[in-house]
């Protein structure tokens, strides 16, 4: 079983809501807190937790209060680096802290025009927002988490107070972010800031998928609380689950069309001519259509890699004017081709197993058919003589 995780989103995501959204699923605050200790920068800061009730729902809020008599500097990237690198934390916590804040440093840097190294802003060298994706990294890995994947975002609105003054929402740094892995997003019409570059460098970097969660067995759920009260609760969601692993399953596209106004001839052309191309499969059925005129509904399996080069065909050989596309999976058995020799010639046979059981052979259909006009002995028979010896054989 594979451990995945999924961030659901309503009013986006923030640092501290992440980390308290895996508080709150069973990762100890002593264990997040003991390890950043490592990183000797702990008397900038104080972390707790705290149980908050957001629109009457109940959540975790994380507090990372600042040491204001303390100096905090504006660390460059470099400098952040060094400070992950020279902790005590596991291997792929250091790898994913410092990978985020590469992806947070590159953001800043196209915006103001620098390299990644020589920006220093707030929101990459201030203590919490270290606190919160180191943070975040060990619960991820406490938990091993194997996969991540991330709702759509919402974009928020309305303007903040920034180091270089106003900002509208959101962010240029946030912007740059979504823009790099081409996130979904929408408006939930809340004119507030709801997605940090904190919270927005975490998902760009781990995230493996951006939408609709992901099939799972759901195991546990966690909550994280936001700053603010806002018009709906202010939670980011993280579901905890488990992915099966299935053997030979594989992604495929069905692309549909009926029509009704096409040479029924041309159906065996295009049948051929989309499995020269790459097809897995097509067929054809007869439907009854609007106005009760006669149609056939083409159905055409294939790779999603091939989706464009058979809607292509399909819409130069026939007269239909939409296709319609599903993506699916589908378990296939193993397939190994062989040719088997018979006192009639060469037969190759298609050979479906699971694991080392074979269950199913079949003959190749244009092999013997060559061989049955060749000799002038029925096909069926041809058929039976090469399963005999492939089931002899195997």
């Amino acid at each position: 079983m594979e451990t995945i995780a999924y961030l659901q989103c309503p009013t986006g995501i923030a640092g501290d809501m992440f980390l308290g959204a895996l508080v709150s699923i069973d990762v100890p605050l002593e264990y997040i807190d003991h390890a950043l200790k490592s990183l000797n920068f702990d008397e900038e800061y104080t972390l707790r937790q705290e149980t908050v009730q957001r629109q009457g729902q109940t959540a975790t809020k994380i507090h990372v209060n600042l040491n204001h008599h303390r100096h905090h500097h504006h660390r460059h990237l470099p400098e952040i680096k060094n400070l992950i690198n020279k902790g005590n934390l596991p291997p792929q916590v250091k790898e994913n802290s410092i990978a985020i804040f590469q992806q947070l440093a590159i953001a800043e840097g196209k915006v103001h025009g620098i390299s990644p190294e020589k920006v220093h802003f707030h929101e990459v060298g201030a203590t919490d927002a270290i606190v919160d994706i180191v943070g975040t990294c060990l619960g991820l890995d406490y938990l091993n988490i194997q996969k991540l994947y991330c709702s759509a975002l919402p974009t928020g609105g309305g303007t903040i107070k920034a180091d270089h003054g106003i900002l509208p929402v959101p962010v240029p740094a946030v912007l740059q972010l979504w823009q790099t892995r081409q996130i979904p997003i929408y408006s939930n019409g809340i004119n507030k800031e709801l997605v940090t570059p904190t919270g927005a460098a975490i998902v760009t970097t781990l995230a493996e998928d951006f939408g609709q969660p992901p099939s799972m067995k759901l195991k546990k759920m966690g909550f994280g609380a936001g700053s603010q009260d806002l018009a709906i609760p202010n939670i980011l969601r993280l579901w905890l689950g488990e992915k099966e692993t299935v053997d030979n399953l594989e992604t495929i596209a069905v692309l549909e069309t009926q029509i009704d106004d096409t040479n029924p001839q041309i159906f065996g052309y295009l049948l051929e001519e989309l499995l020269k191309i790459g097809a897995k499969d097509v067929f054809t059925q007869p439907v009854s259509m609007k106005k009760s005129r006669l149609g056939i509904l083409l159905t055409v399996i294939c790779d999603v890699e091939k989706i464009d080069q058979c809607e292509m065909l399909i819409f130069r050989e026939t007269t239909t004017i939409g296709i319609r596309r599903q993506i699916q999976q589908r378990k296939a058995l193993e397939r190994e081709i062989k040719t088997i020799t018979t006192k009639y010639g060469d037969i190759r046979v298609k050979i479906a197993k699971n694991a080392s059981e074979i269950l199913n052979i079949q003959t190749e259909y244009e092999d013997c058919s060559i061989v049955a006009r060749k000799h002038n002995i029925p096909l069926h028979i041809i058929c039976a003589e090469v399963k005999k010896i492939a089931n002899d054989i195997n």
